[in-house]
């Protein structure tokens, strides 16, 4: 999924690296399972910016619904550590391409999509 204005993309971690990814930030709280720091090729790992284990293991659950986990991790965002790297990715997004990486098999239903729409530049 390609941002070209702000030139932020989200990728799959498992997917090979491309020379075009530019910065490579790792947006899940959990190292992905079965794949080596090296192979990943993280430049960085904001763990502030992810949604709280709590979060995450209410979205995961019975009741977790996706439009409700959206509004919670907006709210969590705007947390001082969280609005702090936000701040960070926003000025990276504008020094070169940016790509946002997650385990998520569907990318497009995480909280990568929440964070895209907190990094765009009407936003800040």
């Amino acid at each position: 999924m390609q941002h070209d204005a702000s030139r932020i993309r989200v990728r799959r971690i498992y997917d090979a690296p491309e020379p075009d990814d530019g910065t490579r930030v790792l947006v899940d709280r959990l190292w992905p399972r079965g794949l080596s720091k090296t192979d990943a090729r993280v430049d960085e790992w904001p763990k502030a910016l992810t949604p709280s284990t709590e979060l995450r293991r209410w979205y995961h659950g019975p009741e977790g619904a996706y439009e409700e986990f959206c509004r919670r991790y907006e709210s969590e965002l705007a947390e001082p550590a969280a609005a702090e790297a936000l701040e960070r990715l926003r000025t990276l997004a504008e020094a070169g391409p940016l790509t946002l990486l997650t385990a998520a098999k569907e990318p497009a239903h995480s909280h990568t999509s929440v964070l895209v729409r907190a990094l765009a530049p009407n936003r800040s």
